[in-house]
């Protein structure tokens, strides 16, 4: 096989993400060529309703999926954390890279934490999990819905629409913009977990040998082992974009620590846990936590969260 081509949608950080794998991959496998097929999803035409509403982070995939299903193109860049649990039959998880900063950042032009934020400032999120945990932190504040691209969402910032937005540290390191505001201060991970997958990239492939036998050079164990014990955590919960979660799985030596957190979007109820593992038994890790979420009420309160983020938020 001498030319791959990879699905991508046109934003700029889509297009870095495609870009540094496309690099790896021709530095990887010399003679390999490798083409970049731009797209449009759904989730980059619709973006003036917020993404539980209209179907969450499968809107992201769904067009890249069936490019490669009907032959146009071999693999797919995502942020790991906008691909869903499941594949369509023919397509698979094929790569999880080596992770960037996992913890979210709050921009503003004038102030450099939540706590120094000012009484009822207006953050801008469009994440369900980010507004549950700054609402738990400051509920006086006014969250505001915020789509677009990255560079959208800061020039949406700085024309005065918002004190401040919280973004992935990663993608903003990843095209450069931290310094494009006065303060980005990453938040720490005990502060506000991560989404599951935060801060790796996934390649989505299809299911042919000779394909994930080029990518797999790229493939990552620590991320593996992180993010597979996040989403195997997400899976058992079924949450989505539509719920307000996040767990991050932190592998220390042959230590995993892992935080999760599920509650309502206004901040008002949570369940948090914190457990330790075995590297050695990070397949089941994630099952096991989920598990005693379960058993604290944490699908009662999702349903609950879900409803009324649907209802009454959105």
């Amino acid at each position: 096989m001498n030319k791959l081509i990879i699905a991508t949608r046109g934003s700029k950080l889509a297009l870095w993400q495609s870009e540094h794998i496309k690099a790896r991959l021709e530095a990887e496998h010399k003679g390999l060529e490798v083409e970049l097929k731009v797209m449009k999803t759904k989730g980059d035409i619709i973006l003036d309703t917020p993404l539980a509403k209209i179907g969450g982070k499968g809107l992201f995939t769904k067009e890249l999926e069936d490019a490669m299903l009907n032959g146009e193109a071999h693999i797919a860049v995502h942020s790991l954390k906008d691909v869903p649990t499941e594949f369509p039959e023919g397509l698979v998880l094929g790569v999880i890279t080596k992770r960037e900063d996992v913890r979210d950042c709050l921009l503003s032009e004038k102030y450099d934490s939540i706590e120094a934020l000012p009484e009822n400032a207006v953050v801008g999120t469009t994440s369900l999990r980010r507004r549950m945990q700054v609402l738990s932190l400051r509920p006086d504040l006014k969250i505001k819905n915020l789509r677009g691209n990255v560079n959208t969402r800061i020039r949406k910032l700085k024309d005065g629409e918002y004190d401040a937005i919280i973004l992935a540290t990663a993608g903003l390191n990843r095209l450069g913009l931290n310094s494009e505001v006065k303060y980005a201060t990453p938040i720490s991970t005990k502060q506000m977990i991560p989404a599951m997958g935060q801060a790796a990239l996934g390649i989505e492939a299809i299911n042919d040998p000779t394909v994930l036998s080029l990518i797999s050079v790229l493939s990552d164990e620590d991320a593996e082992i992180e993010t597979s014990v996040e989403r195997d955590f997400i899976q058992i919960l079924q949450g989505g974009c539509q719920v307000p979660i996040g767990v991050n799985a932190k592998l220390k030596d042959d230590e995993i620590v892992i935080r999760c957190i599920v509650g309502m979007p206004d901040g008002s109820e949570l369940i948090k846990e914190k457990s330790l593992g075995s590297k050695k038994d990070y397949r089941s890790l994630g099952k096991e936590l989920a598990d005693t979420m379960i058993e604290n009420g944490a699908i009662k309160l999702l349903k609950r969260a879900e409803e009324l983020a649907l209802k009454e938020i959105l």
